[in-house]
């Protein structure tokens, strides 16, 4: 089998646990993650000035086709838990990459909270698309 000279967006996919549940994500079309940390700097009077970047979690996107009400069912049930009780869930999120040379990484994405910040545009004769932004404690190979 001979290697691919990069990855395409075709090589991930994502794998969504909330509360224990499988959360079917069937069409995502985008997605993006991005390392948070915190700058430190240093300024020692006898030497240049030091700096430190101190991880600090993972926010991302992605970006699905409404396939159905999965996503906003979710997204409702959050919402009346913390309105009924204050209870606040986060969830954990895989992704799966195929690389060049045919191996899997995996990266797990651990106290995953989400907000739904696009719920679809409604149009005659078109795909209506949701996008979803999280942010994780952390991501780790697994």
């Amino acid at each position: 089998m001979s290697n691919a000279p990069f990855n395409i967006g075709r090589n991930t996919r994502l794998v969504f646990i909330w509360n224990g549940t499988t959360v079917e994500l069937p069409t995502v079309t985008q997605f993006r993650s991005n390392q948070q940390t915190v700058q430190l700097k240093s300024a020692p009077l006898n030497s240049k000035p030091i700096t430190y970047e101190v991880p600090n979690g993972w926010s991302g996107s992605f970006v699905m086709q409404r396939d159905s009400d999965t996503l906003d069912a979710l997204i409702a049930s959050n919402e009346a838990a913390f309105w009924s009780a204050a209870t606040i869930n986060s969830g954990t999120l895989y992704q799966y990459i195929t690389e060049t040379d045919g191996t899997t990484t995996t990266f797990e994405f651990s106290d995953v909270a989400i907000t739904l910040n696009d719920a679809g545009q409604w149009q005659n004769d078109n795909i209506v698309n949701q996008t979803v932004n999280f942010t994780a404690s952390q991501r780790i190979a697994i």
